[in-house]
């Protein structure tokens, strides 16, 4: 049981680092020029120097739905690692994991509306880019949706134990 909770709890933590990572790196597109890479992510434009991402007014608040959920993945991830701790060690057996499954399936369901309202808005569009594709970034986002809901549900099975 000691070696499952430890592995749960590396995993929480790598889901924790690589949303981190998928939300600030500006890799979630990536296409070619003629002079240099071009990638896209939530946040700017970078070819040779970032610049603000220039979106139309009608994907603007697509966007800003993206990276609000985005940050509310990462908050809810560190909030239910935060509660995997505190109720490891404080709460008796049969009670302990039900707030950190719910925090955790939560976390999943911000990094689904997120990823899904990108891939539907945002999808083959970098600016003056040729063959464009989808980036690391975009990636670890979905591998982000998968732990955090085999974690959530990791939690829940275990509050038993």
């Amino acid at each position: 049981m000691l070696v499952l909770l430890a592995g749960i709890f590396v995993v929480h933590i790598a889901t924790v680092i690589m949303l981190f990572v998928s939300t600030i790196a500006n890799v979630w597109m990536v296409g070619s020029s003629n002079y240099a890479r071009i990638s896209t992510g939530l946040w700017l434009l970078c070819n040779r120097t970032c610049t603000e991402l220039p979106v139309s007014s009608e994907d603007e608040a697509s966007l800003k739905a993206v990276q609000a959920f985005m940050i509310l993945s990462i908050i809810f991830s560190v909030v239910a690692l935060v509660l995997f701790i505190i109720q490891l060690f404080t709460l008796e057996k049969g009670k302990r994991f039900y707030m950190t499954g719910a925090v955790m399936l939560v976390c999943w369901m911000c990094i689904l509306i997120a990823v899904s309202i990108y891939t539907a808005r945002f999808t083959s569009t970098v600016v003056f880019a040729r063959n464009p594709h989808h980036g690391y970034c975009f990636i670890l986002a979905w591998i982000c949706f998968c732990f955090s809901f085999i974690i959530g549900i990791l939690y829940l099975v275990l509050r038993k134990k």
